[in-house]
């Protein structure tokens, strides 16, 4: 399964790039629409665990971090990091593709900009 986000209406669409395109609309299979998208990924080597709608991603962590400890695995339970929030769609989509990629955008979070104006202002071209 090939998965993408993309930016429409001020919702991220979640896309499964492996199905066929349908006939009716143009588009692929239509997995998800949420307002902002949560990443959860180990601190420690970057690898995605969980992406989607963030009250599912916190709720997964949460359960997971707690079974984590309840068998002692207290290193891996404090590993799991969860980043939510209107995230730039090259940045989701990267972190879907590329192994490790949640990391590096977990140490550059601060300087990214808003993911749905950045969208915006790609599309407009005024000048100051």
């Amino acid at each position: 399964m090939t998965l993408q986000y993309q930016l429409k209406e001020g919702n991220y669409h979640l896309y499964d790039l492996s199905t066929p395109v349908s006939k009716v609309t143009g588009e692929h299979r239509l997995r998800l629409k949420t307002d902002t998208v949560a990443i959860a990924f180990e601190a420690s080597t970057g690898a995605l665990r969980e992406h989607g709608s963030p009250q599912r991603i916190h709720c997964w962590a949460n359960n997971t971090r707690r079974r984590l400890r309840a068998s002692g695995a207290l290193e891996h339970a404090n590993d799991i990091v969860v980043v939510s929030g209107p995230l730039p769609i090259d940045e989701i989509n990267k972190c879907l593709k590329i192994d490790g990629y949640c990391r590096d955008m977990f140490t550059r979070l601060r300087d990214l900009p808003h993911g749905k104006r950045l969208s915006h202002a790609s599309h407009q071209h005024t000048s100051h």
